[in-house]
């Protein structure tokens, strides 16, 4: 329900302010705005204002849109206030103007963010899997990344984006050093064979990189009721000892139920060694078996926080919009080259499940992970197909072209392709969304 809730919430202030930017720059060109709403569908509220416009929620809030005066003579308003009747300047400048308004609220936002301060962990290295492309390269346990492919970086999600903007080349330099030395050393990434096609794991793992983090001990804080483990007999205080005839690792362990099949553990119980076979029971779309290590917290050393001065704040959230401008064009190219493939893409439930994690983490999560989707429609709403805002910014610019407009014949048939592409990559992301989940 919380994602849910988040979600709806997200959507609807991005909608907001996308359509609002359109509205804006309408009003300021003098077009008459009949109707301004959020979502699609049957008008579940509206309110007219002063100037005649109505305000109205829809149905289906997945989108929305500002209804202009075309001439239509039910609204009874002066020919100077179709949009027809405005310069194709004027036009082009009424269609950017919403992408605009969703790149100034992602600056507004990570602008609160980064004054407020964000807690976070250095990017360092807790642990290089054996035979990955990390190991490869000898990056060394303890590492802290410092710059990727020519961008510094402060903590792991910039680390992230940078790699993942490096899909497709054939290597990628770091630059970074011990987290206890300010001596620089560099390594280079051997990419070639980097697969992150479609696949559930995070991009670092499949590099053989593991963040540090606080260390899991084998010990049971808590034990869930009715849970596979306290079927078995685990109790908060038992200690596991061995899993599946190995020693004790929380990831192999996770890696372990995430498959489905029954897990051994060697526990100590009350100063007995005793073995018991747990069965995982699928809830959502993990595996579990109800059991909560104790662990010891993180050092001092390897926490951060992104946190500046009002100017400076400002000047991190700019560098930030642009910078995931260009990691999500980066990402877009990929995607059309064919180095990284359409699995990778996803939908509203994966952006459901990204709203809720955030705002159960905290609010500022929640307004950086709202910033950086909102970059996201910016982006995507200026690609040149219809019935997108970059869709009808190439007919205003054949129309400069021409000195007139693209005949209606041309416009429908794009438009057409258009909203056939459009449903279709839509229909596709949702489509890897259900398989994901």
């Amino acid at each position: 329900m919380t994602s849910v809730i988040a979600f709806f919430v997200l959507i609807c202030v991005l909608v907001f302010v996308h359509e609002y930017g359109h509205f804006w720059a309408a009003r300021k060109c003098g077009v008459k705005v009949v109707r301004f709403s959020i979502g699609f569908g049957k008008v579940l509220f509206k309110k007219t204002d002063k100037q005649g416009t109505e305000f109205a929620f829809s149905l289906i809030p997945l989108g929305g849109y500002v209804q202009m005066y075309n001439g239509e003579n039910e609204y009874h308003a002066p020919k100077e206030q179709m949009l027809e009747s405005k310069s194709v300047l004027q036009r082009a400048f009424i269609i950017v103007a919403g992408p605009m308004a969703n790149f100034l609220f992602a600056i507004l936002a990570y602008w609160l963010v980064f004054s407020y301060g964000v807690p976070t962990l250095k990017p360092v290295i807790g642990e290089v899997l054996p035979n990955t492309i990390a190991a490869q390269a000898k990056l060394p346990e303890e590492f802290e990344f410092k710059r990727v492919a020519g961008q510094n970086v402060q903590d792991w999600e910039e680390t992230t984006l940078a790699l993942i903007g490096s899909v497709g080349k054939q290597a990628v330099e770091i630059e970074g050093s011990f987290i206890d030395e300010d001596r620089l050393q560099r390594y280079q990434l051997d990419l070639s064979n980097w697969n992150v096609d479609g696949t559930k794991e995070n991009p670092l793992t499949t590099l053989g990189i593991r963040t540090k983090s606080s260390i899991v001990k084998p010990d049971l804080k808590q034990v869930a009721e009715n849970s596979p483990a306290q079927k078995a007999g685990l109790v908060a205080g038992d200690k596991i000892l061995m899993v599946n005839q190995q020693p004790f690792d929380w990831f192999k362990l996770i890696e372990q139920v995430q498959t489905g099949n029954p897990v051994s553990l060697t526990i100590e119980q009350n100063g007995t060694v005793k073995q018991v076979t747990l069965q995982p029971e699928k809830k959502d779309e993990r595996y579990l078996i109800g059991i909560v290590p104790s662990h010891e917290p993180l050092a001092d050393k390897y926490r951060t926080e992104l946190k500046y001065d009002i100017l400076n704040a400002l000047w991190k959230s700019l560098e930030k919009v642009a910078g995931l401008v260009k990691t999500i064009l980066q990402f877009i190219g990929n995607l059309l080259t064919g180095e990284l493939s359409l699995k990778n893409m996803g939908g509203p439930i994966s952006m459901a499940k990204g709203a809720g994690a955030t705002v159960e983490i905290g609010w500022i999560y929640y307004v950086s992970f709202m910033a950086l989707i909102s970059v996201n429609l910016g982006v995507m709403n200026l690609f040149p197909i219809l019935p997108l805002d970059g869709g009808q910014l190439i007919l205003l610019a054949g129309e400069a072209v021409r000195g007139k407009p693209i005949p209606s014949t041309i416009q429908l048939r794009f438009q057409q392709l258009g909203v056939v592409f459009v449903l279709g990559l839509m229909a596709f992301a949702f489509i890897n969304d259900l398989i994901h989940f």
